[in-house]
């Protein structure tokens, strides 16, 4: 422990730069990278999958939606392959339409769910959204979150499968049904601006995200939405935020998927 603490402290220090300034996110990624290894990662979020299958969560069936987030994913995982390498990506798509909701699980597991598929408005939207998911990913979020609420101890126990309740808490967590590993506002602006980045650099509009929470912004009465809402605040400033990114980094794209989502979405039932 002590060594890995110490070679903590040394990467915290190399973060610093030669002309005195400090890069927070860099230095928290090296930081979790050492207090969690990649492997520990994985065997956290298989301890957690398998709790989701416990808990008897509906995957889908549909292959043809399956096929359509599995072409998605993969084209998104190309990009953030630059960014973190050697993750093992795995996607999984839930059927709750009554539900709007994505999260991610430390190791590489994306989970959609079909009520998100239904309340976007084009394959841009799904795309931003799918990205941010795989940017909590990229930059380490879960393991930076856990380490800091739970221990290292306790993260490295969970990662081995030893305390179901504490597996079972935060497979409830990443559902929407608890708060325990609710991101910090700038890990959801960095998120955001993976899920630009990302949505751009596969000819996507980077601005799909950004209009994917001023819908749901829009619609906070709707018990379906709030379970998304309750993790992702949609403010304005938020939203501003976002755009403001896309334009500094000049991010371009300008596919929107409409009628492709369109028929996914009848794949799943929608009119």
């Amino acid at each position: 422990m002590k060594s890995a603490l110490g070679i903590a402290f040394l990467v915290l220090s190399s973060a610093c730069t030669t002309t005195g300034g400090f890069n927070r996110s860099a230095a928290e990624q090296g930081v979790a990278q050492v207090l969690v290894s990649d492997d520990q990662e994985f065997q956290l979020g298989l301890q957690v999958h398998e709790q989701l299958k416990k808990e008897n969560t509906k995957f889908s069936e549909n292959a043809q939606v399956g096929i359509y987030v599995e072409q998605l994913a993969k084209k998104l995982i190309a990009q953030a392959n630059k960014d973190r390498p050697g993750v093992t990506w795995q996607y999984y798509v839930i059927d709750d339409p009554a539900t709007v909701n994505a999260f991610a699980t430390p190791g590489g597991r994306i989970y959609v769910y079909t009520g998100l598929l239904l309340a976007a408005e084009n394959e841009a939207e799904v795309v931003g959204v799918l990205g941010h998911e795989l940017g909590h990913v990229v930059a380490r979020h879960s393991a930076r979150q856990l380490v800091a609420a739970k221990g290292l101890d306790v993260v490295a126990g969970m990662a081995l499968g030893k305390d179901a309740g504490q597996i079972a808490s935060l497979a409830a967590a990443l559902t929407g049904k608890g708060a325990m590993l609710a991101y910090g506002r700038g890990m959801e602006l960095e998120a955001d601006e993976y899920g630009a980045r990302y949505s751009s650099g596969i000819g996507y509009d980077p601005h799909g995200i950004a209009s994917f929470f001023q819908k749901l912004a829009a619609k906070q009465g709707d018990p379906g939405i709030m379970v998304w809402l309750s993790t992702h605040p949609a403010s304005s400033e938020r939203v501003e935020k976002i755009n403001a990114y896309i334009t500094a980094a000049g991010l371009g794209g300008t596919n929107l998927g409409a009628a492709e989502l369109k028929t996914i979405q009848k794949a799943l039932g929608a009119k």
